[in-house]
């Protein structure tokens, strides 16, 4: 139904108003007394097999809701429902702003693709915190981004704010420094910036709510050099982060079937989807050779399938995320990709898809001995 109903309304009109109508419909549909408890008992996880332990929480499944789709805490409850096991809102900033001019959000058919370039549009760490006082039941991360008019020197003030404000009624939070949308906001990912930046977050949360510890992540861009992913990790190690989100949209448009002339026409923007499929994974790979198991890994982009999904965890990813195969798969999709992922973990004869988790990453190398060591 959500395939017919995609080919003969949705994809007619503009992506953004497309998500817009639909998010609301869900919301709309959710409210009706009774409905979201009726979704939530056919699709959400239930499988003992899928249950993680991750950043101190109980999840249900490993599959969440990315970044991007939800950025005003608007309705996750009702993305809950769906059979997401979390479900991270945002990217909020301290600031309400509309973000970039439109058109801002495109989609690549053919690569099931979508190209965005909307800037952090939302209303404001004021207005999430009374959303979010009223949240669901359910483990939802909060993700935070600089307002776009405050400039870098003010960017840690800013940060600072929104974590504040947004700290008692989160999960986890994290940092996000990779968008492609606000101008410099990727220059924050130098080790140089972003160690008094996610040192400021750490103290603020700490401050904000003691106890218990509020798990803090960072979210990087599929960009990175391989030598600046490495030293991401190492910080965050340093900091004593609890994990890292890997990977955000990409500025590449390489290898696509979508012709050159008309993604160049879209502009800029972050890629998401099956293109950068490839990359994520990659980086992915690079994050668990070097933490090993000391950080919690969040594998997301080109996640599409149970397959996507299962090849993530066995390289190192303890949860998985997705966004862009939402947007393609619609609302049967989580629950059909945690049941498949179900599948996998007994296909391999395993327990719990935890056990999973590395299975096909090598070991991380051994510290090198100090100098003048037998």
């Amino acid at each position: 139904m959500y395939r017919f109903f995609y080919w003969l309304v949705l994809q007619r009109l503009p992506a953004e108003l497309a998500h817009r109508i639909g998010f609301a419909a869900l919301r709309v549909m959710m409210a009706i007394p009774g409905v979201r408890r009726l979704w939530a008992w056919r699709c959400a996880p239930r499988d003992p097999a899928l249950r993680v332990r991750a950043l101190g929480l109980d999840l249900p499944g490993p599959l969440g809701l990315a970044a991007g789709f939800d950025k005003d805490a608007r309705g996750a409850g009702a993305l809950l429902a769906l059979g997401f096991g979390f479900v991270e809102v945002g990217t909020i900033t301290a600031q309400a702003q509309p973000g970039n001019p439109t058109p801002r959000m495109f989609r690549l058919t053919r690569d099931r693709a979508l190209i965005n370039r909307l800037g952090f549009n939302n209303r404001g760490a004021a207005v999430a915190e009374a959303r979010l006082r009223r949240r669901p039941a359910g483990v939802v991360g909060v993700n935070l981004g600089k307002t776009k008019v405050v400039p870098e020197d003010g960017a840690i003030a800013d940060y600072v704010a929104s974590a504040e404000r947004l700290a008692p009624y989160a999960d986890y939070v994290v940092v996000n420094v990779s968008s492609p949308n606000t101008p410099g906001l990727r220059d924050l990912q130098a080790v140089d910036k972003l160690r008094p930046l996610l040192a400021a977050v750490r103290d603020a949360l700490d401050r904000t709510r003691p106890s218990p510890r509020l798990p803090l992540l960072v979210k990087i861009a599929p960009d990175l050099a391989d030598d600046d992913v490495d030293a991401v990790a190492d910080l965050a190690l340093e900091l004593g982060l609890d994990g890292i989100v890997a990977t955000n949209t990409t500025i590449a448009r390489t290898g696509l079937e979508t012709p050159a002339a008309a993604v160049a026409a879209l502009g800029a923007g972050g890629l998401s989807g099956r293109p950068l499929k490839a990359r994520a994974l990659a980086v992915l790979r690079r994050l668990r050779a070097r933490v090993g198991d000391r950080l919690v890994l969040i594998a997301v982009g080109g996640i599409e399938d149970a397959d996507d999904a299962w090849a993530r965890i066995r390289a190192g990813a303890t949860l998985v995320q997705a966004y862009t195969g939402f947007i393609y798969g619609g609302p049967a999709w989580p629950r059909r990709l945690q049941r498949d992922l179900a599948a996998r973990v007994r296909g391999a004869g395993l327990a719990s898809i935890q056990d999973a988790v590395g299975a096909d990453a090598p070991a991380p190398a051994a510290p090198a001995a100090p100098p003048g060591a037998p």
